[in-house]
């Protein structure tokens, strides 16, 4: 893979873009100047990879690692872990439980892929005693897991990223720029056109509507099932799993796209939406949020 920054030059932007976090992360920076938008997104790279090798589950060598291999053992961390601790246990609390970090290990049974393969209910089961905020001990700066216990912020991590690479570059540059990491934005505005970035709802069947809104200021997130599912015995299961039962939420939507000032807000509120099941789009008129559901 080219992991070299890609440039375009648009007829009144530049796009900047380079592989990162499993996702095309991408730029749109509202500069005729090549060398600026090169120079930003250079910056930007740093920073996602900086991110990534630190919270990514699929490392050996950074803090979640240590955390997961700590074999019950109380580990110290430094304050942005902190925060994202802190933010993990708000959400499992305003969720009621229903977004957890400590359940993550039940991808070990749960493969959302054209296999067709759904785990028994005793191998469901055999994992519950592995997840659950409740058993954790987080008083800042500790952190301790029961043995077999793991944290994931992969619910989470990559629109920290999307905010993280926004407030970055906006400190560096007063110009309008669009930060999208897999279809979680960020932007800031408004344009030099005294407009803003032009964003499409992602469809889910061919006879929806197509939806665009503009983004000016603030942060766009999207959760939703439309690309990793399971379909078994005429049934489809969603890739949200509700980690009170180790099982695909039921009657959610296909897909929950928020508005928020971050995109780690709008993010929350998508995931938290989905995650509500039947009772996505009362959570979210209960948030007084600009929202899109497809069912």
């Amino acid at each position: 893979m080219d992991y070299r920054l890609q440039l375009t030059q648009m007829p009144d932007y530049c796009r900047i873009s380079y592989p990162a976090m499993a996702s095309i992360c991408e730029l749109l920076i509202d500069t005729d100047n090549p060398s600026l938008a090169l120079e930003l997104g250079e910056l930007a790279r740093e920073e996602t990879q900086r991110i990534e090798h630190k919270f990514s589950r699929y490392r050996d060598d950074n803090i979640v690692a240590r955390i997961n291999s700590a074999e019950g053992q109380a580990v110290s961390v430094d304050d942005e872990t902190a925060s994202l601790l802190d933010f993990a246990e708000t959400l499992w609390k305003l969720s009621e439980g229903r977004f957890d970090i400590t359940s993550g290990v039940l991808r070990q049974i749960w493969h959302f892929d054209t296999s067709g393969n759904v785990p028994s209910p005793e191998q469901v089961s055999a994992l519950l005693d592995r997840i659950g905020w409740a058993k954790v001990r987080w008083q800042a700066p500790k952190l301790t897991l029961a043995a077999g216990m793991e944290i994931d912020f992969g619910g989470i991590g990559k629109e920290y990223a999307v905010d993280k690479v926004g407030d970055l570059l906006r400190h560096e540059w007063d110009g309008a720029l669009l930060v999208n990491f897999g279809g979680d934005l960020r932007a800031t505005g408004p344009r030099q056109n005294g407009k803003g970035w032009q964003i499409g709802i992602e469809k889910i069947h061919n006879t929806d509507p197509q939806t665009f809104i503009e983004l000016t200021d603030g942060g766009l997130a999207t959760s939703g099932d439309q690309k990793r599912f399971l379909e078994k015995d005429g049934q489809r299961y969603c890739h949200i799993l509700d980690p009170r039962t180790g099982w695909p939420v039921s009657n959610a939507p296909h897909s929950v796209t928020t508005v928020a000032p971050t995109c780690l807000q709008a993010g929350m509120l998508s995931s938290l939406a989905m995650l509500m099941g039947s009772d996505a789009e009362a959570f979210l008129d209960e948030q007084d949020v600009r929202y899109w559901s497809l069912r």
